[in-house]
């Protein structure tokens, strides 16, 4: 009886990829586990924290809700306000800023829209980005949403990193690029690209730790980014 040997390169194959399984397994671990530890251990307490600032999480994105105006900064002086919806209010008290890859940002409205190709291509291809702005009258009770307190100078810290992400015309002024999901919200141009390894929730981390918040080691999980947040205020 003629015994086939099996081809070296088939033994070559088998090898890879039980290596490649093995080191996404080894990644994938590494990653839950930095979902659970901390940036920062111990944090200096601040006085004088008396600005709110709340997250918001959708299961998927993390949003970050500030007020529309307080006595340190007023965003009617950014953007305008009348044109982030199509409802018929001309102001809100609340404004939520999300940040993601523009093309599955703006076709998914909820889970059965998800398509296989923008999926594909929003985590495994750098593409272009849009900043998510949604306006509120009141945060809502139906919404998942943790809030804090920011002394004036993480504040304006918080400001600056949301103003940086923005992409703006000639005359600086911030560019609408769409409707939102609902009447209450819009779609802007914005800075940075999208990418496996910098998610929308990502992107909030970076905020948050511009405010000096301590956010997860791993932040590319909203619901990381919600168990962590802490009043660092006296």
């Amino acid at each position: 009886m003629k015994v086939t040997k099996k081809p070296a390169f088939n033994c070559f194959l088998c090898s890879c990829h039980r290596y490649l399984f093995r080191g996404c397994l080894f990644s994938l671990s590494l990653l839950a586990i930095a979902v659970f530890i901390p940036r920062k251990w111990g944090t200096q307490p601040k006085d004088k924290c008396d600005l709110e600032i709340c997250i918001s999480n959708t299961g998927i994105h993390s949003n970050i809700i500030v007020p529309t105006k307080n006595d340190i900064f007023d965003w009617h002086k950014y953007l305008p306000i009348d044109e982030i919806g199509i409802d018929n209010f001309y102001d809100y008290n609340y404004l939520s800023f999300g940040w993601g890859d523009r093309d599955f940002y703006m076709s998914t409205a909820t889970v059965a829209d998800l398509r296989l190709s923008t999926t594909f291509k929003a985590l495994f291809l750098p593409t272009p980005s849009a900043i998510y702005i949604k306006g509120y009258q009141l945060i809502s009770n139906n919404l998942d949403v943790k809030c804090l307190k920011l002394d004036k100078n993480n504040y304006l810290s918080l400001v600056e990193f949301i103003q940086s992400t923005f992409k703006v015309d000639a005359q600086g002024k911030v560019m609408r690029i769409g409707n939102g999901h609902t009447t209450n919200a819009g779609f802007y141009d914005a800075i940075g690209s999208y990418s496996i390894l910098r998610n929308c929730n990502n992107w909030t981390g970076e905020a948050l730790r511009q405010a000096d918040v301590n956010t997860p080691l791993w932040d590319g999980l909203s619901a990381a980014i919600i168990w962590h947040l802490r009043n660092s205020c006296k």
